[in-house]
């Protein structure tokens, strides 16, 4: 049996991390691993984990399964963090899952049983599991165009205009903030425009909210998502504490749905558990109490939410000098988007010639598209990479 399997396609990204380890070269740049790195080019453990893990070793006195859903007090504290008092938690299932990616699986598996064959809509471009797991999953996949490749900036009229051949029960997943890979966001007045279209067309809003926090701030980053929930009759969110926890192994994350009066909340949360037990019986516990320790504690709270800030201003800080060195070395505007874009990523809309011409003439690790991981950039070397982009277009 076992002779019938085929390789697999390479990630891509997890290519260029073993490209990156053998580079013998000093000066070698990794721009490409998506994950949040300081000064020191290090992932840290935040103040407010460690002192959280700290207490739960203390405390905790067994290691027996939570539930199905998972720990309900983390789910709850998260429903809050997410939707805020937009909708009533009455109109709210929510379950634990292992990450984000795995939210979007299980919601996905959601979408499935409730109508096999449905379609999901995401952009184009997008991050490259979600059509890889719409696929694994037996769903139907449709594109709608996001980002402009001369202005680096959202195709608002293409989106708009693919999207207007929605038909009713279709699922659209869209970036609740931070889009990833391009960094380009929708304004608060397209947010508001999707919505409309959403409920005119009686399509399902899916949000993958992976970076709250991350953009303009916890609020700032929910406040879309939470006025569109607050709109539609039903809504799917899958939400991931990897980025703003910094909790990347311990595979934190959570599953949403909103339903509406046509539906019973009960029935929902039957199937979420269902799928819980199908998939993986219980979720893992660990990451997703010291997440809850830290919402529900008012002092780790604050240092959280302060080494957050730290963390989303210094990536602000990187945009605007990369924008700036980009500015001086190629004696134009053509990088400004650099600076407005928000998020851990962005697109610098450069070749993939010139991708590959800075990984093997300068050793600066970039993914093909050319999306960079901000966090990445190292402060004191910006000059110098801006440069090297600048003579690689």
């Amino acid at each position: 049996m076992l002779k019938n399997l085929t390789p697999q396609p390479p990630d891509k990204i997890i290519e260029m991390i073993a490209m990156y380890k053998e580079d013998p070269r000093d000066g070698k740049v990794d721009l490409g691993v998506g994950v949040y790195k300081d000064e020191a080019g290090r992932t840290p453990v935040m103040r407010a984990v460690k002192a959280a893990e700290k207490r739960l070793l203390e405390s905790q006195d067994s290691k027996s399964y939570v539930g199905l859903l998972g720990d309900l007090g983390f789910v709850d504290e998260m429903r809050k963090l997410v939707l805020g008092d937009a909708v009533p938690a009455e109109r709210v299932s929510g379950a634990q899952a292992p990450g984000g990616t795995g939210a979007i699986h299980q919601l996905l598996e959601l979408v499935r049983m409730a109508k096999p064959g449905a379609t999901v809509w995401f952009s184009d471009p997008t991050w490259p599991n979600h059509p890889a797991i719409v696929k694994h999953v037996g769903l139907n996949a449709k594109t709608y165009r996001y980002f402009d490749a001369e202005t680096c900036e959202v195709d608002f009229a293409g989106m708009m205009e693919d999207l207007a051949g929605l038909e009713a029960d279709d699922v659209v997943l869209i970036h609740g903030c931070c889009h990833n890979p391009t960094g380009a966001n929708l304004t608060a007045e397209q947010f508001d425009k999707v919505t409309a279209l959403l409920i005119e067309k009686g399509a399902t809003p899916f949000i993958d909210f992976a970076y709250q926090g991350f953009g303009d701030g916890l609020e700032e980053d929910a406040a879309n998502v939470r006025a569109m929930a607050a709109k539609v009759p039903q809504m799917l969110i899958a939400a991931s504490c990897s980025k703003n926890f910094g909790l990347y192994r311990d595979r934190v994350g959570a599953a949403f749905v909103i339903v509406g009066p046509d539906t019973e909340l009960g029935v929902v949360k039957g199937a979420m558990a269902s799928l819980n037990r199908l998939n993986f019986s219980f979720p893992p516990d660990h990451g997703a109490k010291v997440v809850e320790i830290i919402l529900k504690d008012p002092e780790l709270r604050a240092d959280w939410e302060a080494e957050l800030k730290e963390m989303r201003e210094r990536m602000l800080v990187l945009r605007a000098d990369m924008a700036d060195a980009l500015k001086r070395e190629t004696n134009s505007d053509r990088f400004e988007f650099f600076r407005k874009h928000r998020g851990m990523f962005s697109r610098l809309g450069i070749s993939s010639d010139a991708v590959l011409k800075l990984r093997a003439d300068k050793g600066i690790y970039i993914v093909g598209d050319s999306r960079v991981n901000v966090a990445g950039l190292p402060g004191e070397r910006i000059g110098e990479l801006a440069k090297a982009i600048a003579g690689a277009v």
